[in-house]
């Protein structure tokens, strides 16, 4: 935390109900554990404490999860399967976000299973507080099953796609 942002964190319990001192506390716990987000709700304030992670970005307008446009796209996806998981050539996710197919509603998702893959080629978008990151392939090979849809929420080390 900068020294700027502890003022305005040991600032925030003279002006609400939020203690400084907790959000530097969140902070702390962040790196020592690795994590890249933390939310707390208690009594009804809730604090979110996060980082950002470095990452590829696209620079693509956000989908809307709600937009009629994206429901079609997310009857599309085929259904998470759940032996995919524990497969070797499984992409796991690098952060909590949301899962899209494809760079904006109603377009062509940028993989479907049967595809072949090159190294570096996305695979999907992980949006991640409003910043869309894109998940490329760690290898080449082809793609035999997406466990995930369009819009859905993932967790940090969630299975994506499965590349053989």
């Amino acid at each position: 935390m900068t020294e700027q942002s502890e003022k305005k964190a040991g600032n925030l319990s003279k002006t609400s109900k939020i203690d400084g001192g907790a959000v530097r506390e969140l902070a702390s716990l962040l790196n020592e554990t690795g994590l890249t987000e933390i939310e707390l709700e208690q009594d009804g304030l809730r604090l979110r404490v996060a980082k950002s992670v470095a990452a590829s970005v696209v620079a693509a307008p956000a989908p809307a999860a709600a937009a009629p446009a994206a429901a079609p796209a997310a009857a599309a996806a085929p259904a998470p399967s759940a032996e995919g998981a524990d497969h070797p050539g499984a992409v796991t996710s690098p952060m909590v976000g949301t899962v899209y197919v494809a760079p904006e509603p109603g377009a062509k998702a940028f993989v479907s299973v049967g595809d072949s893959v090159t190294e570096g080629q996305t695979l999907l978008i992980v949006e991640a507080m409003k910043t869309m990151n894109q998940i490329p392939a760690p290898r080449a090979g082809k793609i035999t099953s997406i466990l995930v849809s369009n819009g859905q929420p993932v967790e940090y080390g969630e299975p994506l796609v499965v590349i053989e």
